[in-house]
């Protein structure tokens, strides 16, 4: 391996030999490595379930905090983020009539509770978000709103986008047409009996009706029975909470650079997680994956050219709030982020190399993709996103980078109490955390200048 390594990129100009020749100890020293697998035990279960907000959330934080100082990192150091803390609370809903029988549901992230005694009212079912929008609205009115869209399985999760949407505004689509809740499909390519949650909003202006998610099974139930009667009854009773607001903190660790410390490569991950599991794959994951690449560096004492910072997010989940906490305050630096990359779609493995840089540094790329095609990496194309939370950062004119997953099943378990440790596929986080490794140590190596980057409209 080290020689098809070293001969597949020896002549590649933005990386020194010395670089190359630390990637394949690097690389050696990861593949033999748990620390990943460790790291995510260690989270979920001294931890468990981290919703903002929460005292759990309070925990992951000083959870996180100990984990960096005590790999290492020669500055660690936690950044406040205002956030809204909301809980679920009680969740029941059952159909009344002509088929009296429960149904398997959760809130969305932000609901309000039902009134005391719960609400009671005839279901609409509509396939889509759309089909919604375009109903009269004395279809809609006193009813439950049952949107009914399936997602589709996909590798790269595309189906998600089509469907999520009616996830967020749902809700205020069908109060527009004076419905009393929503009962949505659950944003799933799972076929079991979970329900998954997931976050909501409101507009002002427009009533505040509550909104669930409902298992798979249950979706299919419910559109058998209106096969058979077009007046089926549910009750829906929640006790949502909103406790305003409180304070959660991105934790950032930090390698310092020895010649270039002032310009950073960031690998990130979130934090928090939703309430029903422990967050193993989301995104329990993604910390194991980053801070296993920065501790694979450490581990092997040979510094970086450029900083390396590990950001792990905070409040994710409802809104991208550390990322855009970590903008604010860091506005001044940005010119100085050389690169940033996220871990954020379950464990692995890494199939493909994306990118979001200038043409002259894809050469850069494609050299580093020599180095990671025996880990089983693909060269992909060059308008990455980056991730959610680093995704703010290109329009301000941060290079990024897109180390994709293989998420093939990972809206199985995504937002559910089935999110748990034992989801994680030993080989293929591993596989992961050596792709960070290396991409970290190569970004944090490269004589390239990656700006300025291909904005979404200059594609």
């Amino acid at each position: 391996m080290t020689s098809l390594l070293l001969s597949t990129a020896a002549s590649a100009t933005p990386y020194s030999q010395a670089t190359l020749t630390h990637a394949e100890r690097l690389h050696q020293h990861a593949l033999t490595s748990d620390s990943a697998l460790q790291t995510v035990e260690s989270l979920t279960t001294e931890v468990g379930p981290r919703l903002a907000g929460s005292e759990g959330d309070a925990r992951a934080v000083a959870w996180a905090q100990a984990k960096l100082q005590q790999m290492g990192f020669d500055r660690v150091y936690l950044e406040p983020v205002e956030i809204p803390h909301w809980e679920r609370g009680y969740a029941d809903a059952r159909v009344t009539l002509p088929f009296p029988q429960p149904l398997v549901i959760t809130a969305l992230g932000n609901s309000v509770a039902t009134p005391e005694g719960g609400i009671e009212a005839s279901i609409i079912r509509f396939p889509t978000l759309a089909d919604l929008q375009a109903a009269a609205p004395e279809q809609v009115s006193g009813k439950l709103v049952f949107i009914d869209h399936k997602m589709e399985r996909d590798k790269e999760g595309r189906g998600y986008g089509p469907v999520v949407k009616a996830r967020g505004v749902g809700a205020v689509e069908a109060a527009k047409k004076g419905a009393v809740g929503l009962l949505l499909r659950s944003v799933s390519t799972s076929s079991h009996r979970f329900a998954h949650t997931g976050v909501m909003r409101y507009i002002d202006g427009v009533a505040r009706i509550p909104a669930v998610a409902i298992s798979p099974p249950d979706a299919d139930q419910l559109t058998r029975m209106l096969a058979r009667d077009s007046d089926i009854r549910v009750k829906l009773d929640l006790e949502a909470m909103d406790h305003g607001t409180t304070t959660s903190y991105n934790v950032i660790g930090e390698i310092t650079g020895d010649r270039k410390a002032e310009e950073i490569v960031l690998i990130g991950a979130h934090l928090d997680t939703w309430d029903e599991g422990t967050g193993a794959l989301d995104d329990g994951a993604g910390v194991g994956i980053v801070t296993a690449a920065a501790g694979h560096i450490l581990a092997l004492e040979q510094r970086p050219q450029r900083t390396l910072r590990v950001v792990l997010y905070a409040a994710e989940e409802i809104g991208l709030l550390g990322a855009r906490a970590y903008r604010d305050a860091h506005k001044g630096e940005l010119d100085k982020h050389f690169i940033a990359a996220e871990a954020d779609f379950g464990a692995g493995p890494i199939f493909r190399l994306d990118s979001r840089v200038n043409e002259r540094a894809l050469p850069a790329f494609d050299q580093m993709h020599a180095l990671l095609a025996p880990l089983g990496v693909e060269r992909g194309h060059n308008h990455s996103w980056g991730g959610p939370d680093v995704s703010v950062l290109p329009p301000l004119g941060v290079p990024v980078a897109g180390l994709s997953m293989d998420g093939t099943d990972y809206f199985d378990y995504h937002h559910t109490p089935d999110d748990t440790f034992d989801k994680i596929d030993p080989d293929a986080i591993r596989q992961s955390a050596a792709v960070y490794t290396l991409f970290a140590w190569l970004m944090a190596n490269a004589e390239v200048d990656l700006r300025p980057i291909p904005l979404p409209e200059e594609r």
